[in-house]
């Protein structure tokens, strides 16, 4: 007898675990996601914020003391400090001279006028909060006076040159601290030459017109003297160049017939306490040789020896 294989799965009564859902649990799961999104996206929110927080709060410390200058008048300006911290120095000065300290402990806001000087000048004013932080700034200012002071150099000498409105009475000059010394004038205008002293020194000059009106100029001025030079000749063959110099010598230029040139660092071959003194012997040329020896010290003060020499 013949059977019929049937190729169906049999069926079964037993529920499949994991099967279709219905809407209400779909809905759960749905909300459960809307929560988790809604907690997280807040998270992000706050730490954005705090970040955003701390960002401005290390800004606010670092930041550092404002300076501003207000030109009150034609000659003078009121320097203003202001800051969210404690000042702790405040201070300006004009070229390069002195510092002069404001009154600022305690406080977080200073002003102060200044009146300005005559002639070209460049005020610099720094401002120190209770971090150690610190703001500098610098401007330079020019105001025409009734009297003018200007400095000259002239070799080992210095000029001064006064001019007024008015017509001058004195000037009066002084060294660093030494003892003034004073010059008449009686006229609108004046010059005095005075020897520089060697070294660095603070020269202070003051011109008084008849109206009593002041004029002060210092300036920081180093004085120097020129190296010593010779050029003598060994009979016919070759020139030679002697020179001097209490600082040390740092170079030698010397051109023979304006073609033949040539220079001697010395600086970068001997030490400055060798080169107190130089000798060098260079053959002449035949026939006329006009020659020019320029000798350079460690200040770039130099000297120049010119002669004729026929061979």
């Amino acid at each position: 007898m013949n059977q019929i294989l049937s190729t169906e799965a049999p069926k079964s009564n037993k529920k499949v675990r994991g099967g279709n859902r219905g809407p209400a649990d779909i809905e759960k799961i749905l909300k459960f996601f809307a929560i988790g999104m809604i907690i997280f996206g807040i998270f992000m929110i706050g730490s954005g914020s705090y970040a955003m927080y701390q960002n401005s709060k290390l800004t606010g410390n670092s930041s550092k003391p404002t300076i501003y200058i207000e030109e009150t008048s034609a000659t003078a300006i009121t320097i203003q400090v202001s800051h969210n911290k404690e000042l702790s120095k405040v201070s300006y000065y004009w070229n390069n001279q002195e510092p002069i300290e404001l009154e600022c402990q305690g406080k977080k806001k200073v002003e102060q006028k200044v009146d300005l000087l005559t002639g070209k000048n460049t005020i610099t004013i720094i401002a120190v909060d209770v971090n150690g932080l610190e703001s500098k700034t610098q401007k330079q200012y020019e105001v025409q006076g009734d009297i003018s002071i200007e400095f000259q150099a002239e070799g080992n000498n210095i000029k001064i040159k006064a001019e007024g409105n008015e017509q001058l009475s004195y000037l009066t000059y002084r060294w660093d601290e030494e003892e003034e010394t004073r010059v008449e004038i009686n006229n609108m205008q004046a010059e005095e030459s005075i020897e520089i002293p060697k070294g660095l020194h603070k020269l202070t000059v003051v011109v008084v017109d008849i109206n009593n009106k002041t004029e002060t100029k210092e300036q920081d001025i180093k004085g120097v003297t020129k190296p010593k030079v010779e050029v003598t000749t060994d009979g016919s063959s070759n020139f030679i160049i002697n020179a001097s110099d209490e600082e040390g010598i740092k170079k030698v230029e010397f051109i023979i017939n304006e073609t033949d040139k040539n220079r001697i660092n010395l600086d970068q071959q001997l030490p400055i306490e060798q080169r107190k003194t130089f000798e060098y012997a260079y053959p002449l040329h035949d026939g006329e040789n006009k020659l020019e020896v320029r000798v350079y010290n460690e200040s770039d003060v130099s000297e120049v020896f010119k002669a004729k020499v026929n061979k």
